[in-house]
Formats: C-alpha cells, sequence, structure tokens
C-alpha cells in the first residue's frame, strides 16, 4: 500500500512563529554551506544572501524609511542540484544528509514565508558534464516545471530565489541589512567557531555589502573557548564566546541542534555579577555560550524553533531536562568567566549593603539567612527591583521559619536532648531576628512617612503650596471610616499616638453617615471648598462609657492667611462645632449603645496649620497660650469641655522626629 502527502496538509501542520521569518533563508544559508561540504571546496566557498527590495515608484530621495523587503535570493557555488539532491528535494522528511541533522523538511519552512520558490542549478551529471536543472516550487503544485538544459555557467552551483515574502512574517523581522547580517551569523555561528571554519559569506541589500568573516571578526574579543562537559550519560560540547556589546544585547545561553542555532535563553542575572555589560582587559562584551551535542539533535523539533525537552524531570529514565543542561553550564560558565565577574560581584554586594544600610534596615537582621550569591543584585536596577528581590528573601526565611515551626513541635524519633535544644534554639534565634526585621520594617515606615510629610509642605516650584488632600492621605485615607481600612494604612501617630486606639475612627464623611451619633446634619469639613480639605478625622477614643473622648482634627492648607470669626473660615470654631454636632446626636459607640453624660464627654481638638497672622489672632481670640518654641498654641474651652491644640506644620514634623529619633538612631538611619 502506497501513502501519499498532501502538501497543503503538512504546511498547515508545520509550525513556525511569526517571530521566525528569517529562519527559512538562513536555512538555505546552511543547505548552501553543506553543498559546498559535499563539493569538498570549503576554501573557495562562496555564498551571497541578496536582499530584494520593492521597486520605489516615486523617487524620494529624502526618504528615510527603507523600501519592503519582497524576498531573498541566495547564489552559492556548491555542488548544486545533482540526481541525488534533487531527489532528496522531491521527497518530503528524506533522510539525505541526515548525517548533518538534516531533517528533509526545510523547504517547507520556504512556503510558510514564502509564495513560491525559483531555482536555477548547475551540477555535474553521472558522465561528469556540467548541466543546467530549472525548477520552481510552490505549494499547489509542489515542484514543477523541471528542465534540464546546458549549462550557461563555466562552475556548479546554486541560485535560490524566495518570492513574495508573507506581510504577517515580514513585518516582525528586522529590515536593516546589518541586523540581517547579525542574526545570520548568530544562526551559522558554529561553522566559523570549528576548526574547519566557514567558507565565504556575504549579505548584500541595495549597494550596500557585509562580509560574515569581517563582522566575526569585528565582534570576537579572543578566540572561542571549547571544551566537553557531561550530563548524566551524555557529552554536551561547549563554545564559550565573548561578543562586543553591539551585537548580543544580553548574556545567553545558546542550544544548537545539527550546526544550527535553536534555542536562546537569557541568563542575565543567573551567575552573581553577570548583568549588563561587563568587561575584560579587551574591552566590552556581552557572553554566550553555544552548546551542542547528540542529545540536542536527537531531540529537536523537525522544524528546529524548539526542543522535546522537558523543563524540568526528577532522575525519570535518565532524560536530560533543560535545567540540568543550564546548572551545568552555567557552572562552567563561572568558572570561565571567574576573573571577569570578580569585580562585578563586589560591586552588586555593596549595592545591596548600601541599600539596607541606608533605606531598608529591615533586611539586616535576616540577611545571615539569605545565601550570599541572593545579597548581589545588579548595581543599575531601581531601588524598587531591589526592594522586591529582598522581600522574596524575606518573605522565604519566614517561609522556612513557619515550617520549621511544626517540625519543632515533634521531636524526631532517636533525636539526643541536646541535638533538639541546638534545633530549638536555632529556630528561636531565627525567629527573634525575623521579628527585628519587621520592627526595623515599621520604623523606616514611619521614616518615609515623616519625610514625605516634610515634602507636602514646602513651597512648590510655582510658588505656591501643596493641596490639604496630599497632606490628609498621608495621615488617614480619604472618605473612609475604620471599617474601611486596615490602621497600618493611618499614620494618625503623626498627630498624637494615642489616636491609634479608637473606638471608630472617619474620614471625610458626613455627620448623618456616621454611626457615632444620630445628628442628621450633612456638615462636613469639606463644605468650605470641595477640594480642599477642611474634613476632620472623628475618633471615639476609648471602649469604655466614662473614659469616652472625641477628637477632632482639622486640617488647612500650608500658608492659609485667610482666617476669621465664623465657622466657615475659623478652624477653631469648626472643630468645636463638630463636637457639639456629636453630643446633640447622642452620642453612642460604634454598635449603637448610648454614652451615659453625653454632654460631657471631652473632646480634643487638634487645628494642623500654619500659624499665620490671621491664624495667629483666631487663637488669641479663643484665649490659647503660645507654646514655648513658638510653633503652636493650646488651651482648655471650658464651654465647650474641650482641649485644643493648634499645631503648625513645621512643629508637626519636628515632634514627629524627636519621637522618633531613638528608633532612627537605633537603625542608623539619617535623622537631619
Amino acid at each position: 500500500m502506497s501513502l501519499q502527502t498532501n502538501l497543503k496538509g503538512r504546511l498547515r501542520n508545520t509550525s513556525l512563529p511569526k517571530s521566525h521569518g528569517l529562519m527559512p533563508v538562513f536555512e538555505a544559508v546552511v543547505n548552501s554551506i553543506h553543498s559546498i561540504e559535499e563539493k569538498r571546496d570549503v576554501e573557495n566557498g562562496k555564498i551571497i544572501l541578496r536582499v530584494n527590495r520593492a521597486t520605489q515608484v516615486d523617487l524620494d530621495l529624502e526618504a528615510k524609511s527603507l523600501a519592503p523587503i519582497v524576498g531573498f535570493t541566495i547564489a552559492d557555488n556548491g555542488c548544486g542540484f545533482d540526481e541525488a539532491n534533487f531527489k532528496s528535494f522531491e521527497t518530503l522528511d528524506s533522510d539525505h544528509k541526515i548525517d548533518k541533522g538534516c531533517r528533509g523538511v526545510g523547504r517547507l519552512m520556504w512556503l510558510k514565508v514564502f509564495n513560491l520558490v525559483e531555482v536555477e542549478s548547475h551540477f555535474l551529471d553521472v558522465d561528469g558534464e556540467l548541466k543546467k536543472r530549472i525548477f520552481r516550487f510552490d505549494d499547489k503544485l509542489g515542484v514543477h516545471g523541471e528542465e534540464i538544459v546546458s549549462a550557461t555557467e563555466k562552475q556548479s552551483g546554486t541560485l535560490i530565489k524566495l518570492v513574495g515574502f508573507d506581510e504577517n512574517y515580514r513585518k516582525q523581522v528586522p529590515t536593516k541589512c546589518q541586523l540581517i547580517a547579525n542574526q545570520l551569523l548568530e544562526h551559522v555561528l558554529w561553522y566559523f567557531v570549528r576548526s574547519e571554519h566557514a567558507p565565504k559569506i556575504l549579505v548584500e541589500d541595495s549597494g550596500e555589502s557585509i562580509d560574515l568573516d569581517s563582522l566575526y571578526d569585528q565582534h570576537m574579543h579572543a578566540s572561542a573557548y571549547h571544551e566537553t562537559i557531561r550530563i548524566r550519560e551524555y557529552d554536551f560540547d561547549l563554545t564559550h564566546i565573548k561578543f562586543r556589546s553591539s551585537v548580543n544585547k544580553k548574556h545567553q545561553l545558546a542550544l544548537c541542534a545539527a550546526n544550527r542555532l535553536v534555542r536562546e535563553d537569557s541568563i542575565q542575572g543567573k551567575l552573581p555579577g553577570l548583568y549588563g555589560k561587563i568587561s575584560d582587559a579587551a574591552g566590552e562584551f556581552t557572553y554566550t555560550c553555544y552548546v551542542s551535542s547528540s542529545y540536542l539533535n536527537e531531540h529537536v523539533r523537525s522544524e528546529r524553533t524548539s526542543f522535546d525537552i522537558a523543563e524540568d524531570v526528577e532522575d525519570m529514565l535518565n532524560e536530560v531536562s533543560f535545567k540540568d543542561i543550564r546548572d551545568a553550564v552555567l557552572e562552567r560558565t563561572k568558572e570561565y568567566l571567574q576573573d571577569v565577574l570578580e569585580e562585578y560581584v563586589s560591586a552588586g554586594r555593596k549595592r545591596v549593603d548600601d541599600f539596607i544600610n541606608n533605606h531598608a534596615p529591615r533586611y539586616r537582621p535576616i540577611a545571615n539567612y539569605i545565601a550570599e550569591e541572593l545579597l548581589i543584585f545588579d548595581p543599575e536596577k531601581s531601588d524598587k527591583e531591589l526592594e522586591l528581590h529582598l522581600h522574596a528573601q524575606w518573605y522565604e526565611v519566614e517561609r522556612q521559619l513557619v515550617s520549621a515551626g511544626h517540625d519543632i513541635m515533634q521531636p524526631q524519633n532517636e533525636e539526643h536532648v541536646e541535638e533538639y535544644k541546638e534545633r530549638l534554639s536555632e529556630y528561636l534565634r531565627k525567629s527573634e531576628d525575623l521579628k527585628k526585621s519587621d520592627l526595623a520594617n515599621y520604623v523606616s515606615h514611619r521614616k518615609v512617612i515623616i519625610d514625605l510629610l516634610q515634602k507636602s509642605i514646602e513651597r512648590l516650584d510655582n510658588g505656591k503650596y501643596a493641596r490639604e488632600d496630599m497632606i490628609h492621605e498621608l495621615i488617614m485615607p480619604m472618605r473612609k471610616d475604620s471599617s474601611e481600612v486596615f490602621l497600618d494604612s493611618c499614620n494618625l501617630w503623626l498627630v498624637d499616638e494615642r489616636l491609634a486606639f479608637h473606638n471608630y475612627l472617619a474620614s471625610d464623611k458626613t455627620l448623618n453617615a456616621m454611626p457615632i451619633t444620630s445628628n442628621d446634619s450633612t456638615k462636613e469639613p469639606d463644605i468650605l471648598s470641595l477640594k480642599v480639605f477642611d474634613n476632620p478625622l472623628l475618633v471615639n477614643d476609648q471602649p469604655s462609657f466614662p473614659l469616652a473622648a472625641i477628637t477632632v482634627i482639622e486640617i488647612k492648607r500650608p500658608m492659609r492667611n485667610d482666617m476669621r470669626e465664623g465657622e466657615d473660615k475659623d478652624p477653631i470654631d469648626q472643630a468645636l462645632n463638630y463636637v457639639e454636632r456629636i453630643r446633640e446626636g447622642q452620642a453612642k459607640t460604634k454598635s449603637g449603645l448610648l454614652i451615659p453624660r453625653n454632654n460631657d464627654i471631652p473632646a480634643y481638638c487638634y487645628i494642623i496649620c500654619d500659624l499665620t497672622s490671621t491664624m495667629i489672632k483666631r487663637c488669641k481670640n479663643f484665649s490659647l497660650t503660645m507654646t514655648a518654641d513658638g510653633m503652636g498654641f493650646f488651651g482648655y474651652n471650658p464651654n465647650y469641655k474641650a482641649y485644643i491644640e493648634v499645631i503648625s506644620f513645621n512643629q508637626l514634623v519636628k515632634a514627629a522626629k524627636e519621637r522618633n529619633r531613638a528608633f532612627f538612631e537605633k537603625l542608623g538611619m539619617p535623622t537631619t
């Protein structure tokens, strides 16, 4: 029984990612290399890859964009399409040249990307006479129009035209000749680093010509270093290469099969010190390790764009995984680049130490539990990226601690008492350090908030000052109450540490929306300005009824100087009236229980604003006393049974720094 092949069906089932549009072109170049090798004349071998572009209808000398690529021409002086090679070309999945890694499906790649392939080939027939074979190849008729005619050249060779570049592939490949040549060099690099070398290969485009030999020499710092390693039961050949940074943007691991580049994996940052550009005595370079093996040849997929290899396996059938390959190669890379990386490792560790010392002391207590290589970080990366990296390590330490905590509770069989005590001691030591880290994080957070507050009250570049809502958001999110926010998201300690203890907390809410009073007033502090933040924070401090207290915090825009009599313009009067309305509404707990003696509930009013001339006058009208440092006023109003404190922004920042100074100094943080 004979089986027939449906060419269109094969093409439909052949995978080629859109980003691999140049793969068929490069494979044609590889075929030319093989043809020259078969002729046994590599020394005089020559291949030209010509870029064919659309003809410009209107000549525009000012146009900077290149004309679209419509196809490619590949010319070589190899052995040509003799009878054996032509028969192989007509046979899909041919095993001809299988010893060179050929799968017999390369021509399918041509038709995935191009509409038509035209071939003119000179070859020696069985009688040694030079002949010319002409044929075409497309997805409708397959190989057709074959003719053998008299030779028009004096030596064997082949001219292949790839016509009709599919737009879906074309728009995702580079258009400049230099970039195409760079990618071609990477694809056929093996032929340049091997002992037999490669034939001369040129890339031509509209008068521009790039010699891959020159390109190779230009981007190489030194001769490639070869070595063979063993992974499980298989040999892998490694070729370590240093390229100038203009070719490879990242350090890479390049997996090859059948002398072609198949897969590239970035190893940037996978070794301590191996980050961006690195240098040796010859200058800057990027590193690539090319890996080849019979194992890779056996497991490459037919289209040669990927491998049938698992990412990781656990000793199953002696299979080699990508992880096995990567780990083994990185170990050799570390050895190969040891002298080069030493300086970068030192700089990476200093980057982490400086960040912890100056910005994130919370990580200092757990640094001893983090692997040394994880404390080396790319100096060029941002503080945010470093913070995320250190946080991931902190999380891993905490995860290990939780796991160890469960194990500690179950002493192991036949474990001596002394061994158990040592395990317990180590667990408690790590637990203590982790808690120190939590405390350091909280103190660091306070330092950042104080710095942000300092920035918020400074005059802006346009001569104006920040709006109230910026400062308000630092103290507590607006339009929220205690049922909607975590205490950690509030920074009430900026005003008074005692405000952390409350039964109910509200920010920018109308009185009739608050469960602590039945007052039906829609009055709210933003009546003065809906965009600024004359909105109070209302706090019922204590859960026990006799000790209940109401606290109102009123914030005004920095340097505001339009204060005058009346609730709408006097923040002191405004705060006191809020207190009265809450009392009149029969103050109660959040759960709805009335608080006895509502009119006697003590009240604390904090007014945060700059001491402008009009604000000082309002303070004097309420008989408030200036503080010794002249940065605020305070006093008690018996009529409202309320303690009043007016705090300037400078005093708010100064007091917060003083209260936290001892903690900052303990962590080695700057206090000025």
